[in-house]
């Protein structure tokens, strides 16, 4: 089973992936649909595109986001380049990464160059899914995943075709990105509670520029002139029809704007149609899992998440940590008794530094040993005597 979380992930992607289809993409559209379906297009993942289905219940975020962004990136090579060539992509996928070196993407200079090029890129992907520089939101918060994602694989795309990047591209196409999010929620006939968050994902998300919502201020100042292919123009009415959507609709009014849009773009009103349909539909179906459609409240939004990922590190972990704590009696103790009272300060002490010293032995687990990673323990210890009834109750009996 893959795990993004450890090294050697990409190479067992590609090994339990094989053998690949020789139908390709067999265009730009077609390409574009199947990336939608997934959700990469809109910074929340609920499937890959692979012929081999990967289940994802247990992952945390940020894997999820990973594997979504090596296999978009591999599928954007398999339609311009006609090849499944392992090898091959992973070379151009981690030259790619090398060349476009925006400002914030500081891990390149962590990765060795002594490492195999699959393990480099690894570093690279995970470093480029993310936006905060907060462990803590690094590691346990969605909503600081990269959302524009999708803006790696336009850039890739020009790579694989041309041998280099335009110059100025990343930033160019985040201008436009920025220009049409702002103007549509600028557009909107009424305001709802998630587009302050929407905007803010988006500033958080850019790499190459600052996010500004003043410069543009009617749709007729909207320079979209730099965009060239299909692709870039079905992803800017995508994003622009879901910074749009509220209340599982899309006004008349704001029918008109993407329409408008379109025209600009020339694209056909029965892709716009498509558009706000599947908008609509994917909105609908996944807006209680998209964290800038529920998070009205930030702090709950971190513990909920922070919750649930922190109970996926244990729950994978499990016999070990199980055969750790069984090797203290102290420290099951003193779980047991937080479970019925409070603990003094020196037993809290006492319990943190013994939690610390497991999470020590335990590779997954060292994530609560960096800066910032105590404040999760809390958490650790209220999922352990769940993990170990039986081992509490007879802690219990003996008091």
């Amino acid at each position: 089973m893959i795990n993004p979380s450890i090294h050697g992930w990409i190479d067992k992607f590609f090994m339990e992936q094989k053998p690949f289809s020789d139908l390709f993409p067999a265009s730009e559209l077609d390409f574009y649909t199947r990336t939608r379906k997934t959700g990469f297009i809109f910074g929340h993942i609920i499937d890959f595109d692979t012929e081999k289905p990967i289940a994802i219940d247990a992952w945390l975020p940020i894997e999820v986001s990973k594997l979504g962004l090596l296999n978009t990136l591999f599928q954007t090579y398999r339609f311009v380049k006609k090849s499944n060539y392992q090898e091959d992509f992973i070379l151009k996928a981690h030259t790619f990464y090398k060349e476009i070196k925006p400002k914030s993407f500081n891990l390149l200079k962590k990765v060795l160059p002594s490492n195999p090029v699959s393990i480099q890129l690894e570093e690279l992907i995970h470093e480029r899914v993310q936006t905060s520089d907060d462990l803590i939101s690094k590691n346990f918060s969605n909503l600081v995943t990269n959302a524009l994602l999708f803006a790696d694989i336009l850039a890739f795309k020009q790579y694989l075709e041309k041998g280099n990047i335009p110059e100025k591209y990343s930033l160019r196409i985040e201008e436009v990105i920025i220009s049409v999010v702002s103007l549509s929620l600028k557009s909107k006939t009424g305001i709802s509670v998630h587009d302050e968050l929407l905007q803010k994902l988006v500033e958080n998300s850019v790499r190459y520029t600052k996010y500004s919502s003043s410069k543009t201020k009617t749709i007729d100042d909207l320079d979209l002139s730099y965009l060239e292919n299909a692709l870039e123009k079905y992803y800017v009415i995508d994003l622009a029809g879901l910074s749009l959507w509220s209340d599982e609709k899309v006004e008349n009014e704001e029918r008109y704007f993407l329409y408008t849009l379109g025209k600009k773009l020339g694209i056909e009103e029965s892709i716009i149609l498509k558009s706000i349909d599947f908008v609509n539909g994917f909105i609908s179906a996944h807006k209680d899992e998209i964290p800038y459609f529920n998070d009205v409240n930030p702090v709950k939004h971190f513990y909920d998440q922070t919750t649930e990922n922190v109970s996926v590190l244990i729950n994978r972990n499990k016999k070990r940590l199980i055969k750790e704590l069984s090797q203290s009696k102290e420290l099951m103790y003193l779980l047991a008794q937080s479970t019925k009272r409070d603990l003094d300060k020196e037993e809290k002490r006492k319990v943190k530094n013994q939690l610390l010293d497991i999470c020590k032995s335990v590779p997954s687990l060292t994530i609560f040993l960096l800066p910032g990673g105590t404040l999760l323990l809390p958490l650790l210890i209220k999922f352990i005597p769940k993990m170990l009834p039986s081992a509490f109750n007879e802690n219990s009996e003996n008091d």
